[in-house]
C-alpha cells in the first residue's frame, strides 16, 4: 500500500435507511468521500410518505440504538431524543378488557418509540448536513464488480445505465440486498433465509378529541406504554406517535388472515378478540385499512461471512433481517455501524492511502475479517431471541408461571449491590465495543434493551444460565408446596383417626 494521498477514497453505501445514513456518517467522519445509492425516490417527498405509511411497522429504538447514534454523533443523538416517545412497560389487555402494566425495568428505564419515516427522515437530514456525503435518489444498484471496483446503476429517472467507480462498498439495501446476492457470487456465503407463517397488517388508531376547544388532541390509550393484546397465536400491538394517534399492527397465521374474507368476517373477528378496540379504531377506518394496507410477511435470515477482501461489507438486514418481537432490528443494524466504526479506527484504516489495483488495504481486510468473525455469534443470537420472544408477546404474558418467574428474576435483580444503566455505560462505547463478563443477576430484557455494553451472545448465554437456576427455584418451590401439603394431609387425618 502506498503513502497516505490527499484525496480520500470513494466509498459507496447502498441503501439510503437508518443503518445506511449512519454508516455514511460513520465513514464520513473517518474521511472517506460518500456516496449513497438509493432506489426509492426521496423519502421526504409527500408521495413516499403515504407509501411508507401502508405497510412501515413503527420502531422501538432501545439504548442500543441510541448508543450507536451518540458514538458516530453525539449532537444527532441529542437532537433525536426529542422526537420520540417514551415507553415504560407493555400495558397487556385481556380478551374481557382488563389492563395490567408490567414495566420494563425497575429503574424507570424505557423504549422509545419512533416512526420509520421519521427516524428515517432524521437521520438522512444528519447525512446530508455533513460535506463529504452526496445521494442518489431513485438510483438501483443493478450489479456490482467487486474485484474492478465498479458497480453498474439504474438511473430511473433518466432511463439509463451508469458506471460508478469505489473503493468500498456498503451494503444496507435491506433484507432483499442487491449487494449480498452479488457477494454470493464470489464469496462462500453460508446463507439461510426462512419465512414464518405469520403475516402482518398495518392500523392505524386515531387520536382523541382535545380536552377544551382548541386544544391538542388527546391519546386513546396510555401514550408510554407498548400496549399489546396478546390472544396465544396472535396478537395486536399499538405504539404511540408524537401526533396522539397509535400506529397498530396485528400479527397473526396466514391461515387467520385468509378466513378474513369480508367486512362481516372481519369485524365479528375483532369483535370476539379485541372488543376493546373497535371503538377506538373505529368500524369503517378498520375496514378501509385492511382493504388498503397490504399483508406483509415476516422472514428472518442468517449469512456468513459478511464480507469480501477489502471491498464490502453487508450491514443490517442486508446481513441478519430479523421478526420484530423483540424490537431490535433497527438497533442491531445501527450496533452494526458502532461495532465497525471501532473496528476500522483500531485497525488504523486510513481512507486517504491509495491502493495500487490489484493490490488490498491490508488493515481493511483485517478490519473486515474481525468484524464477519466477532460478529455473527451475536447477530444469530439476536436472531433466534427475536423469534422466541414472539412466544413470550403473544402467549407467555398471560400466565401465571411467566408472572411468578418474572417476580422472582426481578426479585433477584434487586439483590445486585449495584444497578448499571445505559446511562452509566453509553459514554465508553464510542471506543470500545462490549464488555467481557456482565455481573450481577440481570433479567433478559434489561441486557437486550438497557445494557448496549454486552454483547447478544453474551446476554444470551447469561440468560441460559440463569433460566437454569429459575427452573430450579421453581422445582424446589413446587417440591416445598408439595411437601407442605403433604404434611397437612398427614395431621388432619391423624386428628380424624384420633377421635373417639
Amino acid at each position: 500500500m502506498s503513502a497516505a494521498g490527499s484525496n480520500p477514497r470513494k466509498a459507496v453505501v447502498v441503501g439510503a435507511g437508518p443503518v445506511g445514513c449512519l454508516a455514511a456518517m460513520s465513514l464520513a467522519k473517518m474521511g472517506w468521500s460518500v456516496d449513497i445509492y438509493e432506489g426509492r425516490p426521496d423519502m421526504r417527498l409527500p408521495s413516499s410518505k403515504a407509501a411508507a405509511q401502508q405497510r412501515s411497522i413503527n420502531l422501538a429504538i432501545s439504548a442500543r440504538g441510541l448508543a450507536a447514534i451518540q458514538a458516530i454523533d453525539p449532537g444527532a443523538a441529542d437532537r433525536f431524543l426529542g422526537t420520540v416517545i417514551p415507553m415504560r412497560g407493555r400495558m397487556i389487555h385481556d380478551a374481557q378488557g382488563r389492563l395490567q402494566s408490567q414495566p420494563y425495568d425497575r429503574d424507570g428505564q424505557c423504549i422509545n418509540s419512533i416512526g420509520r419515516a421519521f427516524l428515517n427522515e432524521d437521520l438522512l437530514r444528519e447525512a446530508l448536513a455533513v460535506p463529504a456525503i452526496r445521494v442518489f435518489f431513485q438510483h438501483k444498484v443493478a450489479s456490482l464488480d467487486f474485484d474492478r471496483r465498479k458497480m453498474t446503476v439504474r438511473d430511473v429517472e433518466a432511463a439509463r445505465d451508469v458506471e460508478a467507480a469505489f473503493d468500498f462498498c456498503v451494503g444496507a439495501d435491506g433484507s432483499y440486498s442487491i449487494v449480498r446476492r452479488q457477494l454470493t457470487r464470489v464469496v462462500r456465503m453460508d446463507y439461510q433465509q426462512w419465512y414464518i407463517p405469520h403475516e402482518y397488517i398495518e392500523l392505524k388508531m386515531p387520536a382523541g378529541p382535545p380536552k377544551e376547544p382548541g386544544g391538542d388532541p388527546t391519546f386513546l390509550l396510555d401514550p408510554n406504554h407498548l400496549h399489546i393484546w396478546p390472544r396465544h397465536t396472535f396478537m395486536l400491538i399499538a405504539l404511540p406517535n408524537k401526533d396522539a394517534t397509535f400506529t397498530c399492527t396485528l400479527f397473526a397465521p396466514t391461515a387467520d388472515f385468509d378466513r378474513l374474507d369480508s367486512d362481516e368476517a372481519i369485524l365479528k373477528w375483532f369483535q370476539d378478540n379485541f372488543p376493546d378496540t373497535l371503538p377506538l379504531i373505529g368500524e369503517q377506518a378498520l375496514l378501509d385499512d385492511f382493504h388498503r394496507n397490504p399483508r406483509s410477511a415476516l422472514m428472518s435470515i442468517k449469512a456468513r461471512p459478511y464480507h469480501y477482501r477489502d471491498r464490502a461489507v453487508i450491514l443490517g438486514d442486508a446481513a441478519h433481517a430479523m421478526v420484530p418481537f423483540y424490537g431490535q432490528g433497527l438497533n442491531c443494524g445501527l450496533e452494526d455501524v458502532r461495532v465497525l466504526d471501532i473496528l476500522l479506527r483500531e485497525a488504523q484504516v486510513d481512507p486517504t492511502a491509495q491502493v495500487p489495483d490489484g493490490r488490498e488495504d491490508a488493515r481493511l481486510v483485517a478490519a473486515l475479517a474481525r468484524y464477519s468473525d466477532t460478529r455473527h455469534e451475536d447477530l444469530v443470537a439476536i436472531c433466534d431471541l427475536a423469534m422466541d420472544n414472539y412466544v413470550e408477546m403473544r402467549h407467555a404474558v398471560t400466565t401465571v408461571a411467566y408472572r411468578f418467574r418474572k417476580t422472582l428474576d426481578n426479585l433477584l435483580y434487586s439483590l445486585n449491590r449495584t444497578h448499571v444503566t445505559a446511562q452509566d455505560v453509553v459514554p465508553a462505547l464510542a471506543n470500545t465495543a462490549f464488555v467481557d463478563a456482565p455481573s450481577g443477576w440481570l433479567p433478559l430484557y434489561t441486557m437486550v434493551s438497557f445494557r448496549p455494553d454486552i454483547s447478544y451472545s453474551t446476554l444470551r448465554r447469561k440468560f441460559q444460565r440463569q433460566t437454569a437456576v429459575l427452573e430450579l427455584a421453581g422445582w424446589a418451590s413446587a417440591g416445598v408446596a408439595v411437601g407442605a401439603m403433604g404434611i397437612t394431609c398427614v395431621t388432619l387425618l391423624r386428628r380424624l383417626c384420633s377421635r373417639p
